[in-house]
């Protein structure tokens, strides 16, 4: 009989049969279902943009420069939370200016007759718009005409501009250059062109616009120099404005990509986790049943989150004890007789594959029969029925499977020609059921019954379940009958079948092993882990899910094709929540209630995650600062070409150039120095200043403040001192005009007379510069901006209004209108504009503020849920390496693992070591006052806890604990070194790993002196070791349990077994390795070992002199 060890009091090892996670998973796919019909009403979404929609164009520019965007979920994100409200904004903002231009013209009390151009083109394009916009609410719709709509609107938006120039008046040379400012910067940020396309309708519509006015206006002006400057000055406001549109659009892609990836790791982070839970779950329930996996699952997460976790742990002296008392429950013990000589003929794979196949069969009857499987010991196989839910049926239960389990080895038997047989022994009565220790967790069972079941077996007779009551001296001195269970199945058996031929005329000449192998083929038991994947491998590299490794729940062992199906469903189901999750982040939906983000304000309820959010690190801020720079200094060209030259002009822009040159300074300065190899240690605070502004709030809010402050001022500044001088200018200018020889324009004799409207340009444009700071909080922008318009209305409207009606008198004195139209008064219009760009922009800060602060919602979220996935995979590996050794478990763990491979490995020199206490059993004891063996068993608990804690020591890294059986403990050490022919290790350090056993040895009995000490007991340990070639291995799919066999193993347990109390016993072969690395040995002599004859073995003295050279090791 191949074994590990013969167990004193057995343990056990099992799980429940169910899964929480399965029924999880049942519950969500119900949920799903029933939101299926619902989902089938979006499944536009899912299309992909059809060629010539705006989803491509729209998209592509987004998700990579060059490259072309296949990411069609992408696409339907980017079209629907940023292009669909954008545009659906744009059109109210048309249409509200639209209205409130009528209002203005009916109020103003103007002749119908005299406008009806302007009566008719403004509610034509009212109605345009009107049909645009009812059109884009259809969400369907909006999605395949989106690049339609968004030529009429530019299209549309262009016409307009042309209308308003030539209906309502004269044509100037500033004529509509802020309606056309708004047209170039709208179709960077509010219409769904990419950049390119963009770029191309912004060129379009600037260089319209000046070739257009050029062409007009130069075939009949007398003097080109005033209008050469004008144009120049429109031309800078266009560049001014593809400038900060571009920048807008740029930032803002990439915003939104950001929110975008942030959004899909954050839905994704969830499936993750489900699926660390689930492995988690499914490798913890295959250590323990479930009402124990549970408790131990929380004390592991608590260690993992570290030592502060969780104030009320448990503050007394012992361990925590996870062992509950279960009565009628039936146990069963079972032996494949004639495995031991079977095994002496198999190579390493074919041992593992055979007990793999041969006890995945046996876990498959136990599953049938309603058994629990406890532990597998070498090729003993042991369980038990009534865990953890007691079963009335559980006799017939153990009895039925012990007649399955012999039917199954006779099959075997019949169909290879193998000799090998069933012993199998039940016994019912009472077990405590639960886990000892700290490392390499095993459910165990523990009591008397247990201990007599196990001497049934080994009393029994092959091919029977029971024994009769005169085979085994434990039973007769216990006075226990019993019997043997005849299989009723076996009577009926046809003549046919028992004369059946055992095995084919080929078959006869393969080895046993071959022939076994081969037939146990054909069972086709899983692998071990065959159900692990790492959590990597669930993404690929550019972040999509990988659905071939997302668990599907109870599909998940099916055969391919059916799997194949399910991950496309599981693939659609993701979409679907992912859809559901990006409708759920609509701009139009930030107006509805949220759980997160209030409504107006767009503040966080929780105030912790508003106070980060307003903490967050901006490094991008020297990017706001040099944009906003760029437009003063467009202003200021601008000014100063069509201003009077004055002092004023040049001391207020040359002061302001200075301050904002300085902020600018201190923004790149920290870029700067760390760019240049020889800064001076002067200089870091200049570096440190830059540090703190990237990364303090309220430096980059002073900043913002000053530099948007200094922009705006200076747009008008020099219009209070250039008062005097435009009415003198204008009445001189009265006397010496001449008119164009259209009499559509007067020409003036100064080029400087035409700055007023121009004044109205450089405040729109400084309102621009603020909407730059994108990263700034909205309240912010909004107060300043909304300041601005306040004080620019001011002064147009009441401050500095009588220059303008002057002015506009001026211009309309000789012509037939005796005052311009709506479309051409600079009061009504500038007052009109400054409205229309601060809606704009108010709308453009507000979608930005939602998307940054979505964002930051979504990388906050996404952490903690990283964070819990860490736990769940470190819990994971925990787990993993509760089972396997460090090493086996990253096979099990590596990317590259393939789940058809049965992990075995075949060493030349592994140390095994069993410490038993024999003692033990005798103290063990069931009675009321020890609450029937629970508190000998919490002793046991101590000691075996107390073992393992010495295995994080340094010194016994590479010692690797087996398993306990019942009161021994069983190690090893070698099993970490790299094995086969290509292992290649100095001759005087191959032998070292021994004398760490041995060490441990030591160990152990000082710990189990300690314990002794305190609990007044004098037990002794029993030591044996060997050493030499074994076969490890992982076997049992549903139980996965990590083991190694062999004829060392077997000698080591006999040395244990054979030993004597206090002393370490090994084999000859092994005394003179340890007397090498300066042990003491002394021989015992010759004794005899069953199974193996008569062996002469030595003792390892405790009290051992190491010699000082220990690399002389026997050559």
């Amino acid at each position: 009989m191949l074994r590990s060890a013969a167990p004193a009091l057995p343990p056990a090892y099992g799980s429940s049969t169910g899964s929480l996670h399965l029924r999880e998973q049942g519950e969500e796919d119900a949920a799903g279902a029933r939101q299926g019909e619902a989902m089938r009403g979006r499944r536009y979404l899912l299309e992909r943009p059809e060629s010539g929609s705006g989803g491509g164009s729209g998209g592509g520019s987004v998700v990579g420069g060059n490259h072309k965007s296949t990411d069609w979920l992408y696409e339907s994100y980017y079209c629907m939370s940023q292009q669909h409200p954008l545009i659906v904004f744009l059109l109210l903002i048309v249409m509200g200016a639209c209205l409130a231009l009528l209002a203005v013209f009916f109020a103003s009390g103007l002749d119908i007759e005299d406008h009806i151009a302007f009566l008719i083109t403004v509610p034509t394009a009212l109605a345009i718009f009107l049909t645009i916009f009812v059109l884009v609410c259809i969400e369907s719709v909006f999605k395949k005409l989106l690049r339609l709509f968004s030529l009429v609107i530019w299209a549309c938006l262009v016409a307009m501009g042309y209308l308003f120039m030539f209906f309502g008046g004269i044509i100037c040379p500033w004529d509509q250059v802020s309606f056309f400012l708004f047209i170039i910067f709208v179709v960077y940020t509010m219409l769904p062109f990419s950049m390119r396309d963009a770029v191309i309708a912004s060129a379009l519509t600037s260089l319209s616009h000046t070739v257009v006015l050029s062409a007009c206006l130069s075939t009949t002006a007398d003097k080109m120099e005033p209008l050469v400057w004008q144009i120049l000055a429109n031309t800078i406001i266009f560049i001014c404005g593809n400038m900060a549109g571009a920048y807008h659009k740029h930032l803002m892609e990439l915003a939104l990509k950001q929110t975008y990836q942030d959004t899909c790791n954050c839905i994704k982070s969830p499936i993750k986790l489900e699926f660390e839970k689930h492995q988690q779950e499914r490798l913890l329930l295959s250590l323990l049943p479930a009402h124990i996996a549970r408790v131990m699952k929380a004390e592991i997460i608590q260690r993992l989150q570290g030592p502060n976790f969780g104030q009320a742990e448990n503050t007394n002296n012992f361990h925590n004890l996870y062992v509950q008392r279960h009565t009628n429950v039936s146990i069963l013990y079972a032996d494949i007789v004639g495995f031991t000589r079977l095994a002496s003929d198999c190579s390493p794979g074919e041992l593992v594959h055979m007990l793999n196949e041969l006890f995945g069969k046996f876990d498959q009857i136990a599953k049938e029969n309603e058994c629990m499987r406890i532990k597998i010991l070498g090729d003993c196989y042991y369980c038990v029925s009534g865990l953890p839910e007691s079963l009335p049926n559980h006799a017939k239960n153990c009895v039925k499977m012990g007649l399955d389990m012999c039917e199954a080895i006779k099959k075997v038997r019949d169909a290879t020609g193998v000799d090998i047989n069933m012993r199998v022994g039940v016994h019912s009565g009472n077990v405590l059921c639960g886990v000892i220790g700290l490392q390499k967790w095993q459910y165990d069972v523990w009591s008397h019954d247990v201990t007599l079941a196990n001497h049934m077996e080994a009393g029994g007779v092959p091919g029977r379940v029971h024994i009769s009551s005169n085979r085994d001296p434990y039973l007769k001195e216990h006075g226990v009958i019993t019997f043997l269970v005849i299989n009723p199945k076996a009577e009926r058996r046809s003549p046919q079948l028992s004369c059946r031929p055992r095995h084919t005329l080929d078959g006869a000449k393969m080895r046993a092993s071959v022939r076994m192998t081969r037939y146990l083929e054909s069972w086709g038991a899983a692998k071990p882990f065959a159900n692990l994947h790492h959590r990597d491998s669930m993404t690929t590299e550019n972040g999509k899910i990988n659905t071939a490794d997302v668990p599907m729940g109870q599909y998940h062992f099916q055969r391919r094709p059916e799997r194949k199906s399910q991950r496309k469903r599981f693939e659609e189901e993701l979409n679907e929540r992912m859809i559901r999750t990006f409708d759920g982040i609509n701009s139009q939906k930030q107006w509805l209630k949220s759980e997160d983000i209030q409504r107006i304000s767009l503040f966080f309820h929780n105030k912790t995650l508003e106070k980060e959010y307003r903490a967050t690190t901006l490094p991008a801020f020297k990017y706001y600062v040099t944009c906003a720079c760029l437009i003063y200094f467009c202003i200021f060209i601008v000014q100063i070409l069509v201003l009077p030259k004055t002092a004023i002009l040049g001391i207020s822009f040359g002061m302001t150039f200075i301050l904002l040159s300085l902020i600018l300074l201190i923004c790149f300065a920290g870029h700067l120095l760390q760019c240049s190899k020889s800064a001076s240690s002067s200089l870091l605070w200049i570096l440190s200043s830059s540090r703190i502004i990237a990364n303090k709030p309220w430096p980059r809010l002073t900043l913002t403040m000053t530099t948007t402050t200094l922009i705006l001022i200076m747009a008008v500044f020099n219009m209070f001192f250039l008062e005097d001088r435009m009415i003198s200018a204008a009445s001189n200018s009265s006397n010496e005009t001449s008119y164009y020889s259209n009499g559509q324009a007067p020409q003036f004799t100064e080029k400087n007379f035409f700055y007023l409207p121009y004044f109205i340009y450089s405040c729109i444009l400084g309102l621009i510069s603020c909407s730059v700071f994108l990263r700034i909080n909205y309240e912010l922008k909004m107060v300043i901006m909304l300041a601005a318009v306040v004080g620019y209305n001011t002064i147009i409207l009441q401050t500095h209004a009588p220059v303008l009606d002057e002015y506009s008198t001026f211009l309309y004195k000789s012509q037939s209108l005796d005052r311009p139209g709506v479309l051409k008064d600079l009061k009504t219009m500038g007052s009109v504009s400054l409205f229309i760009f601060f809606i704009t922009l108010l709308v453009l800060a507000r979608q930005n503020e939602y998307y940054c602060r979505l964002d930051f919602l979504w990388r906050n979220k996404f952490k903690k849920e990283c964070e819990e996935i860490e736990t769940m995979e470190n819990l994971n590996r925990v787990l993993l390496e509760n089972v396997l050794p460090a090493h086996v478990a990253e096979h099990f763990l590596a990317r590259n693992w393939k789940n058809e491979d049965l992990y075995h490995q075949s060493y030349d020199l592994v140390c095994v070591m069993f410490a038993s206490i024999p003692d033990f059993k005798e103290f063990y004891t069931e009675s009321d006052v020890n609450k029937e063996g629970l508190e000998c068993l919490r002793l046991l608990n101590e000691i075996i806890a107390d073992f393992d804690e010495l295995l994080s020591k340094p010194k016994f890294s590479g010692v690797e604990k087996i398993k306990t059986i019942g009161s021994t403990y069983m190690a090893a050490t070698g099993l970490n070194a790299t094995p086969g022919p290509e292992y290649t290790q100095e001759h005087d350090r191959q032998y070292m790993h021994i004398g760490t056993m041995v060490e441990f040895a030591f160990a152990l009995v000082g710990k189990l002196d300690v314990i002794n000490k305190h609990s007044f007991n004098d037990f002794k340990l029993r030591v044996g070791i060997n050493h030499g070639p074994v076969i490890a291995g992982v076997i049992g799919a549903q139980k996965p349990q990590y083991d190694i066999w062999g004829n060392t193993v077997n000698v080591a347990s006999r040395m244990d077994s054979t030993g004597v109390l206090g002393k370490i016993q090994v084999t000859e072969e092994t005394s003179r390795i340890l007397q090498t690395l300066g042990y003491m040995c002394s021989c015992r002599g010759i004794i005899n070992v069953k199974g193996k004859g008569e062996l002469k073995t030595f003792f390892v003295h405790t009290e051992m002199t190491r010699s000082l050279s220990q690399g002389n090791v026997m050559p």
